[in-house]
């Protein structure tokens, strides 16, 4: 199944973004972005997304491609587009990648940025192939809120464009242009300042000198306007990244800064400032000659100065750039691109006690939503900073929007440092915001040998401590990862059968107790796969609730139920109903209650034959949506069946409140009832059905014992092994003409 068909879109519409940051009125031209996917929907709702989205002065013009096939002509036919947002899997599960190596092997065109996107994680590419590609970027469309697309649209043409400004106009730097990986690196402008003194060597007899710019967008947590040295020859490697104050030398000091303000060499005998300056791109580099330089030397110093200044510009570009593909945008820590970089170290270590971790701050929609998006990011922001307060020796990202990464030595990355962290409240604006975390935990020693690995691995820890009563933090262990694959799988192929029509309904006969006569079944799902076996309820349908699978396999039931109610009319059991269980994912759906009465008036039966049958634990998560549409379905005539009573937590002022028929008596209550003192809960159920006006059923009747004692209890009506097992819809309706 492809992708579009698994996920919904409706990310798209998100507006997350502060478009002043990046929208402009003004347009000039346009850029030509190709949009690859076989889904319509994604083409519209992209376009849609980016409709006002301005670049460098210009606009976006769209070509649509939807298949790999077609994009690879229509890229042979436009040699001016400049970016791809691409599908990974299309006609083929590779059909994306195909395009990438279309675009870079065949055409050879180094120059358009593509975007990778994809609706299944499980078709991610290899981390190679992104490497040996140049993709700019890979997301997972659930991953792409609005903003997140335009920044990331934004961040790739801008990589078009200085690679086309670089390609036109850094003659004369070859060796530069060969290391432009290296340069797109943590310390590209630092390696090229390095480089800049290591070359002057070759033009004069240096003794001393000082690479001097800026640092901030540079030097991590330069916040001002200081200048701060960027590479150094001669003097201390401790220097690099302190302000030139470090140096504790007036005299350079203050020949530095003047050359900087007055924007021109300041040339004498023993020691010189020279200026470098393109576009915004400022900086100093400060030389002590062991021999006063000639005429000639000073001439070709100066040469060089003015030729490596453009380069300096674009190396301050890639700095930049960057820092935009790496660096989050609210926190300016490193985001999930760089913590997975990060992760590839940690991998590669030979430091066995160092701990990854991801931290998943519970309930941040809810305080984003109640009290808004900048509040919101005040508190990621407080967050941020109490998490670089742990320890110099730790790496902190932010892998999501409430989601950090943190990697260390165990003492610090465990459970007990890191809760420590949120017992006091976080500042946000004027609110003092109490915070819990959920965490999750991968030791060295149990760690992938890459850091996409890594990260999927802590992911799944993250994920089951988010889902444990029992705690809040998980430590991944292989065995996870085996039944998270073995989930993955079981979900695909629950999936592929529904769609083949492998899910059958069964029908268990219930029956009146004292008289015997059949007033009805319940319909049991089965799933019977490609090879003829059959996988237990208990274990796909949870699988089916989490995957979200489980509200097309209600509607399914509910039609199949009414089906089969208008079968038995036809072969004159018009007094036999069908009762169907319903989870509450069904009762979220807007159209929940639509459908079920829509279900009745398609097949022509009467909505009093059809019972829905729901769990008391039904009501622990939303429990007046289930109390209102339960209403509404009364209105209709359909009946409201409670099944396992007893077995949950719900309150009893919501069960007085439901519109309910019947009270169902849980299996646990009967196995053992015909034994002395053991019948207490379920007389006790079966006493309060009766003060409640409700007809009270009995399941798990397997021995003729029980049945006698409800006969003393009073129960209505039974079903069980002893009676019937459950049956296809054939034999029940043979059960019931045998039985009648």
């Amino acid at each position: 199944m492809r992708a579009s068909e698994e996920t919904s879109d409706d990310f798209l519409f998100i507006d997350d973004s502060d478009e002043d940051e990046i929208l402009d009125d003004s347009s000039n031209g346009t850029w030509k972005v190709l949009i690859v996917d076989d889904d319509p929907e994604i083409h519209s709702v992209t376009q849609l997304a980016l409709s006002d989205l301005v670049v460098l002065g210009k606009r976006l013009e769209y070509i649509h491609a939807y298949s790999g096939r077609d994009a690879c002509q229509l890229i042979e036919q436009n040699n001016d587009i400049v970016l791809a947002l691409l599908d990974v899997v299309m006609e083929t599960d590779d059909a994306g990648l195909n395009v990438v190596k279309h675009i870079r092997e065949k055409l050879n065109r180094q120059d358009i940025r593509i975007v990778l996107r994809t609706g299944q994680p499980g078709y991610a590419p290899e981390e190679s192939v992104i490497k040996d590609y140049d993709i700019n970027d890979y997301k997972t469309k659930t991953e792409l809120t609005r903003r997140k697309l335009v920044t990331t649209v934004y961040a790739a043409i801008r990589s078009y464009q200085q690679i086309d400004t670089v390609t036109q106009n850094r003659k004369g730097l070859e060796k530069i242009i060969v290391a432009a990986a290296e340069l797109l690196e943590l310390h590209s402008v630092h390696k090229y300042a390095e480089g800049v003194l290591s070359q002057l060597t070759n033009l004069a007899e240096v003794e001393k000198s000082i690479f001097c710019a800026r640092g901030q967008g540079i030097v991590d947590a330069a916040d001002d306007l200081s200048l701060y040295v960027l590479g150094q020859s001669g003097l201390n490697l401790s220097l690099v990244n302190q302000k030139i104050s470090s140096l504790k030398n007036n005299n350079v000091e203050e020949i530095i800064k003047k050359c900087f303000q007055q924007k021109q060499h300041i040339i004498t005998e023993e020691k010189s400032c020279f200026y470098i300056s393109s576009g915004v791109c400022r900086a100093v580099v400060y030389i002590e000659f062991v021999t006063p330089l000639s005429e000639i030397d000073q001439q070709l110093i100066e040469v060089f100065f003015t030729n490596i200044s453009i380069g300096y510009e674009n190396v301050h570009l890639f700095q930049k750039l960057r820092n935009a593909a790496y660096k989050d945008w609210l926190t300016e820590l490193p985001n999930r691109l760089e913590f997975v970089n990060l992760l590839d170290d940690f991998a590669q270590s030979s430091d066995q006690n160092k701990v990854a971790s991801l931290i998943d701050l519970n309930q941040f929609s809810d305080i984003n939503d109640g009290l808004g998006q900048d509040l919101g990011n005040q508190l990621l922001m407080a967050v941020s900073a109490r998490m670089k307060t742990l320890c110099e020796r730790c790496q902190v990202a932010r892998v999501g929007a409430d989601v950090f990464g943190i990697i260390g030595p165990q003492e610090l990355i465990n459970p007990e440092k890191l809760n420590e962290l949120f017992i006091e409240p976080f500042s946000a604006g004027e609110q003092r915001l109490p915070v819990k975390a959920s965490f999750g935990f991968c030791k060295k020693a149990d760690a992938g040998t890459r850091g996409v690995k890594v990260l999927n691995q802590i992911n799944i820890a993250l994920n089951l401590a988010k889902k444990s009563n029992q705690g809040h933090f998980v430590y991944y262990h292989q065995e996870m990862e085996e039944k998270t694959l073995w989930r993955l799988g079981m979900i695909r192929q629950l999936r592929t059968d529904f769609a083949e029509n492998r899910l059958e309904l069964w029908y268990q006969p219930q029956l009146n107790l004292l008289s015997g006569k059949v007033i009805g079944a319940e319909a049991l799902l089965r799933w019977r796969t490609a090879d003829g076996n059959f996988i237990s309820p208990a274990i796909f349908i949870p699988l089916a609730e989490y995957s979200g699978l489980i509200i097309d396999i209600g509607d399914w039931v509910i039609n199949q139920a009414c089906s089969t109610i208008k079968t038995l009319e036809n072969n004159g059991f018009s007094d036999v109903g069908i009762s169907v269980n319903v989870s509450i994912p069904q009762f979220k759906k807007d159209n929940f209650v639509e459908n079920i009465i829509q279900a009745t008036k398609k097949h022509q039966v009467a909505p009093n034959k059809l019972e829905l049958e729901i769990t008391e634990n039904i009501l622990m998560d939303e429990p007046q949506v289930v109390v209102d549409s339960l209403s509404e379905l009364k209105k209709e005539g359909i009946s409201i069946a409670l099944d396992d009573f007893g077995t949950g937590y719900s309150s009893m002022s919501y069960l007085q409140q439901l519109p309910l028929d019947r009270l169902k008596v849980d299996r646990s209550f009967i196995t053992h009832i015909a034994e002395p003192g053991k019948a207490v809960i379920a007389d006790t159920i079966i006493n309060l059905g009766k003060q409640m006006n409700l007809t009270v059923i009995a399941e798990g009747i397997e021995e003729i014992e029980q049945a006698e004692h409800l006969k003393t209890l009073g129960c209505d009506e039974v079903q069980g092994f002893f009676y019937a097992k459950p049956m296809p819809e054939d034999e029940f309706l043979d059960f019931l003409k045998k039985n009648s």
